[in-house]
């Protein structure tokens, strides 16, 4: 997906959000999050990382979420080395971050039936973190989906890299959630 995909996309999902707001009442979220984008894919000579990222949107009732996610925010439409983020609001999906500093993320490769399963397993994490399934969710910064030429990715990032009883349920919570018996490996983010 191009950034001009987007920004039209964007114009067009918030005038549905705006006009399905107001057909009914809103439905809260627990918390807000922000739909980012990072279009890797023609990246300028010299340019540092994460300049192409952006935010596109932050939400904070369901269905602001589904007239987003139905829109654009769907993996399998992105160009290769581009990624779509949903983090809480406030926190930049950046190892920099003050709430990602200290923290590492959760990696599922998907392998079969690539594009099917990647918008599958990304709608699945969404729902999850949206509806506050996750006991640890305190501790999960958000996740990002990745689209590469030879496999594409989800990632679960969190808060922490210490605390291994939290990151182990954060993790059997998310193959639950995935509903996979595929490995998901865990990396720590080292600065």
């Amino acid at each position: 997906m191009a950034t001009e995909d987007v920004n039209e996309a964007l114009a067009a999902a918030e005038v549905r959000a705006t006009e399905t707001t107001e057909k009914q009442p809103a439905h809260k979220l627990e918390r807000k999050w922000s739909f980012w984008f990072d279009n890797q894919s023609k990246p300028k000579q010299g340019a540092a990382w994460g300049a192409s990222l952006r935010k596109a949107y932050t939400f904070d009732t369901v269905q602001d979420f589904w007239g987003l996610h139905e829109t654009i925010f769907i993996p399998s439409k992105l160009t290769a080395n581009a990624e779509i983020h949903m983090f809480k609001a406030g926190v930049e999906p950046k190892w920099e971050d003050p709430e990602c500093a200290n923290g590492g993320k959760w990696t599922y490769v998907v392998a079969n039936n690539r594009k099917p399963a990647l918008d599958k397993a990304w709608l699945e994490t969404l729902m999850a973190l949206v509806g506050e399934q996750f006991d640890e969710a305190d501790e999960i910064c958000g996740v990002v989906a990745s689209a590469r030429p030879k496999q594409d990715k989800l990632s679960l990032w969190t808060r922490t890299k210490s605390n291994e009883a939290v990151l182990m349920g954060i993790g059997k919570k998310w193959k639950e959630i995935l509903d996979v018996t595929d490995k998901i490996t865990f990396f720590f983010f080292f600065w």
